[in-house]
């Protein structure tokens, strides 16, 4: 069996963090390759190492003196060497990172430098093998990740190799500079690492105990997702359900590696199991709620509407023309109804009625702001009978107006929009509903 193992900040934010995470990896043989973010929170009122590596650089782009700073960071990482009894030096690793911040080597090597110096003290920590992602991450000249290079480098590199370390978040660009991923980007590189090596699990270690139904800042200590789809976790992320990055999920997704979210203050936590598919019945008819705010939607009237062809590719060119991407489409006979973000529209509305108004001729254009977007998801509720009907009295009963629904042939999802004002109540209701009550 082949494991990567990825470990988050908080993970490796000090000495006994490390200590959880070696105790981890030891515990099965079959955790090989680990992919270590950068140290994060100690505690509340601490500060990341990435974010401290952000302001050290700001200075530096200004030519302005930064050394304390680097010596803060610097600290950081002595104090983890020193409370693991390591006999590892970093000297020659921050005369480095001095040299090319004087340099102004960018902040993408700025970022990328809290994994690399991690993964350091890790392999050191472990006695396994350290590569730099720079030597087998790659990206193309226009900035997107090189699948294909990427794999077969990082594949030809590792296939003789029992245990390595790789520093997750960066790689390199074809002129050998450092390019990051997102912020949460060692979610991508766990992935990655995994997708070359064949592996037969993705562990991804952080301080939770995996996916939970909601967001514990709404419902109070909510029930944990057992077995979630690559299908479902996709809609509740795009959602906004956090806890792994969105992008990682490709890589293993089209090798059919299933990924595990574990929490390492609590290993013996079985976490959560992302799979492709499974026979598994859910606990619960629904396997998550997920939301965002600040939504509006753009109603377009027009009478006889379904009978004139193209009308529906002429309102979205309105959008298109002005740079903006559409959420949700639900239409009727006479109606089209376009949701889109709000922070995106709000300077360009005037723009967008106007082109609505001159590519396709409507008798009325109507905006309603301050909305926000449920999704209800769970491949449980193909096979359930009445799971609109309960959602819709779930709302009725806690007073919530729906101003939208929307539901896929796949019958993964249900999107209900409803006001901003409203939306952590409706979200309890559904809650209750299909995870409390369970009627």
């Amino acid at each position: 069996m082949r494991k990567v193992v990825k470990f988050g900040g908080s993970s490796l934010a000090s000495a006994s963090q490390f200590e959880k995470v070696g105790a981890i990896v030891r515990a099965e043989s079959s955790r090989r390759y680990v992919v270590p973010s950068a140290p994060g929170k100690r505690h509340s009122k601490d500060t990341k190492v990435t974010d401290m590596l952000y302001g050290c650089y700001a200075l530096a782009e200004e030519d302005k003196d930064f050394q304390h700073e680097l010596g803060l960071i610097r600290e950081r990482y002595e104090e983890i060497i020193e409370g693991l009894s390591l006999t590892l030096s970093l000297d020659q690793e921050f005369s480095v990172i001095e040299k090319n911040f004087k340099a102004h080597a960018g902040k993408d090597y700025a970022a990328s430098r809290g994994e690399y110096l991690n993964a350091i003290v890790m392999a050191a920590y472990l006695g396994f093998a350290f590569i730099d992602a720079a030597e087998v991450v790659f990206f193309k000249e226009n900035g997107e990740f090189d699948a294909q290079r990427t794999n077969e480098v990082l594949g030809e590199r590792i296939k003789n190799m029992e245990n390595v370390v790789i520093p997750g978040f960066y790689g390199a660009n074809p002129d050998g500079s450092i390019r990051t991923f997102s912020r949460g980007g060692s979610d991508i590189t766990g992935s990655i690492v995994a997708k070359a090596v064949h592996a037969d699990v993705y562990e991804n270690w952080t301080d939770v105990s995996g996916f939970l139904i909601a967001d514990p800042r709404i419902i109070p200590n909510p029930e944990k997702i057992e077995t979630i789809t690559y299908r479902e976790l996709r809609e509740l992320s795009y959602m906004g359900a956090s806890v792994l990055h969105e992008e990682s999920i490709f890589p293993v997704r089209s090798e059919g590696i299933p990924i595990n979210i574990r929490n390492t203050n609590e290993p013996d936590n079985s976490g959560t199991w992302i799979v492709e598919s499974t026979c598994q019945k859910p606990k619960f008819v629904i396997t998550g709620i997920a939301g965002k705010r600040g939504f509006c939607s753009v109603n377009i009237e027009k009478d006889m509407m379904n009978s004139e062809i193209g009308f529906g590719r002429k309102v979205l060119q309105a959008f298109e023309d002005n740079g903006i991407s559409f959420e949700h489409v639900p239409s009727g006979i006479d109606t089209i109804t376009v949701f889109v973000h709000q922070d995106e529209f709000m300077d360009k509305e005037q723009n967008v009625v106007s082109a609505l108004h001159r590519i396709a001729d409507p008798d009325m254009v109507d905006i309603e702001g301050d909305l926000a977007l449920i999704a209800v998801v769970g491949r449980g509720m193909k096979s359930t009978r009445g799971t609109a009907g309960r959602i819709f009295a779930a709302l009725a009963h806690a007073n919530i107006n729906v101003r939208m629904i929307d539901q896929g042939s796949s019958e993964l999802n249900i999107i209900i929009g409803v006001r901003d004002e409203d939306f952590d109540a409706a979200i309890r209701a559904i809650y209750n509903m299909f995870v409390l009550v369970q009627l």
